[in-house]
């Protein structure tokens, strides 16, 4: 069912459509961080919160658990099939094509949602009252990053990656070091349930997701068989230690209530703590952050976009290259067009609960995906993606129902847009 590593999809060869392998270990582990450190930590803490009450840490844990046996799958997979696209071609080669297919259109449509989003957070932390059109700046300014070279990507990601981590740093000290923190609050009372928790691991399982990005890269990083199953695990485990001392920072300053009540869990923190002078140090830190964010996403929807594109699932105009930045500048552009439009006239940061669930099936194809290797091509411990396909399927239906809807409805439309792209092909060439 598979092909060799060589060939997969139409860049698996030089030529004037491949890209360029520029990226070495300490570039994929900055733009895994860049992904997973990024506005989610400000903000994702007080639904799950919420959610699972003084239950929150084990949350968290589980999240970890389920991004844990994703991104060993997704390694190993990545290694195998060094390509541009992700699980998209992960889905393809193993599973066949519609589950490749499904994985990619999951991806790129949830996945542009949440890069308004992201945007859209960043012009609310910059400029409340012009949010819109800071978002479109940022859009712009990032796309035009990205088109510029993946390197000159990987540089702008190291910066902010390294601005975020002070500001984190400077929360976690601030919370842990004052009077106000308590560590009774990190104990689990009767306000947690499994549900609750299960919940709350499905909200901040996103925060870790991030990893994808380096697999989605695997066509321009430097000997990617080992190069990516080094940064992957690398990246989340530096992910998971600062989102836990942040989580018990923030927990232990306002227990679990007044933290699911934060509009700002970490400004809030900071202000509990007694330093409100770092309360606008953490607001700029968030907008930082969520430019972050934007950037590898842009960066990881548009691979994916020229992946499809090579397949003919979208206009194969779009798996163009540049003949001199070596950049899938037309997908890119189109990506950016997309999210600008939306970023301009839609509010969707309350809209895409169809993401999330979005996001969780594409992970579940990939550990599918991984379950079909054989131990010569690296398959992991066979428990790993077994984990991580049920852990992928409880966290998609244990999230809000309307997130539930949402997202199944856009897989469903997936599923339809492809049977009667089939069938139209089938009818023509009949």
């Amino acid at each position: 069912m598979s092909r060799t590593p060589g060939a997969v999809g139409s860049g698996g060869a030089d030529g004037p459509d491949t890209l360029v392998r520029r990226l070495g270990v300490t570039d994929a582990v900055v733009i895994g961080l860049g992904s997973m450190i990024g506005a989610g930590v400000f903000t994702a803490l007080a639904p799950a919160a919420r959610a699972a009450g003084s239950g929150l840490l084990a949350g968290l844990a589980l999240a970890a658990v389920v991004a844990y046996c994703n991104a060993t799958s997704s390694a190993r997979l990545a290694a195998r099939y060094p390509a541009a696209g992700g699980t998209y071609v992960y889905g393809r080669e193993r599973l066949g094509e519609f589950w490749g297919y499904l994985a990619g259109w999951c991806f790129v449509v949830g996945k542009t949602a949440s890069c308004a989003a992201m945007a859209l957070t960043v012009g609310a932390y910059v400029w409340p009252g012009q949010a819109h059109a800071i978002a479109v700046g940022a859009v712009v300014a990032l796309t035009t990053v990205n088109l510029v070279g993946v390197q000159k990507a990987a540089w702008l990601t190291r910066a902010i990656v390294a601005a975020v981590l002070a500001v984190l740093a400077a929360v976690v000290v601030a919370a842990l070091s004052s009077d106000a923190a308590d560590a009774g609050r990190l104990a689990i009372g009767p306000d947690t349930s499994w549900h609750g928790v299960l919940q709350a691991g499905g909200l901040l399982f996103f925060a870790f997701a991030g990893y994808a990005r380096i697999a989605t890269l695997g066509e321009e990083v430097r000997d990617p068989a080992r190069t990516i199953p080094r940064a992957i695990p690398v990246a989340l485990a530096i992910t998971l230690v600062v989102y836990v001392l942040v989580a018990v920072a923030t927990l232990s300053v306002l227990g679990p209530a007044r933290l699911g009540a934060a509009a700002a869990p970490l400004s809030d923190a900071v202000r509990a703590a007694g330093a409100d002078w770092l309360a606008p140090v953490v607001r700029v830190g968030a907008a930082v952050a969520a430019l972050g964010s934007l950037l590898a996403l842009i960066l990881g929807v548009s691979r994916t976009t020229l992946a499809m594109a090579r397949d003919g699932h979208l206009p194969r105009a779009l798996s163009a290259v540049h003949p001199r930045f070596k950049v899938p500048h037309r997908a890119e552009v189109l990506v950016g067009v997309v999210v600008a439009t939306l970023a301009a006239f839609a509010d969707v940061r309350d809209a895409i609960g169809f993401s999330s669930f979005g996001v969780l099936v594409y992970y579940a194809v990939a550990n599918a995906s991984a379950w079909t290797l054989t131990p010569r091509e690296g398959r992991p411990a066979r428990v790993v993606p077994v984990v991580g396909l049920l852990g992928c399927l409880v966290l998609a239906f244990a999230l809000p129902v309307g997130s539930v809807i949402a997202g199944a409805s856009v897989v469903a439309a997936g599923a339809l847009v492809y049977g009667v792209r089939g069938a139209l092909r089938s009818g023509a060439s009949g």
